[in-house]
């Protein structure tokens, strides 16, 4: 019966991690996109509406990760546990360096643009900010990925 529940679990918090990510990545972002107003702007209701998710995603990957050990501890490590763990931690990362970095350096280059004395010194700040998002999407993509993986696996282990 504990099994059974603590797989479950673990499948449904997966489960739920992915399709948070994916509604973020390929929802709320194309629709912050066609909002009018400035680029900066959006960064920052990106910006609002990422430390909201960070609350509810923070304790679902929390959960995640303890119902992953839980289930491999009571249905005993086999070898799709071996590779979902080093998959989490690589989540885990990815997670922390989107939030950490991404996150508030965007924050922080559009908060320049806008403060910025000279229209050259805005473009500057602007193209940055551009590269850093398109590199935040790369990590966004691979959020998905990895978690599609993680799903995966969980639904497959013992």
């Amino acid at each position: 019966m504990i099994t059974a529940i603590t797989h479950t679990l673990h499948v449904v918090l997966a489960g739920v991690w992915l399709g948070g990510v994916l509604f973020t990545t390929a929802v709320v972002s194309p629709a912050l996109k066609a909002i009018k107003g400035s680029e900066v702007e959006r960064v920052e209701m990106r910006s609002i509406i990422g430390r909201h998710y960070a609350r509810v995603g923070s304790v679902n990957l929390a959960l995640l990760t303890l119902f992953a050990v839980l289930d491999g501890i009571v249905a005993g490590f086999d070898a799709t546990f071996y590779v979902e763990y080093p998959l989490l931690v690589v989540l885990l990362a990815l997670v922390a360096v989107h939030g950490a970095y991404f996150g508030r350096r965007l924050v922080r280059l559009a908060e320049a643009e806008k403060r910025a004395e000279s229209e050259g010194e805005a473009c500057a700040f602007a193209d940055e900010r551009r590269n850093l998002q398109k590199l935040s999407l790369w990590a966004s993509w691979a959020d998905i990925l990895v978690s599609v993986v993680i799903v995966t696996l969980a639904v497959n282990a013992s």
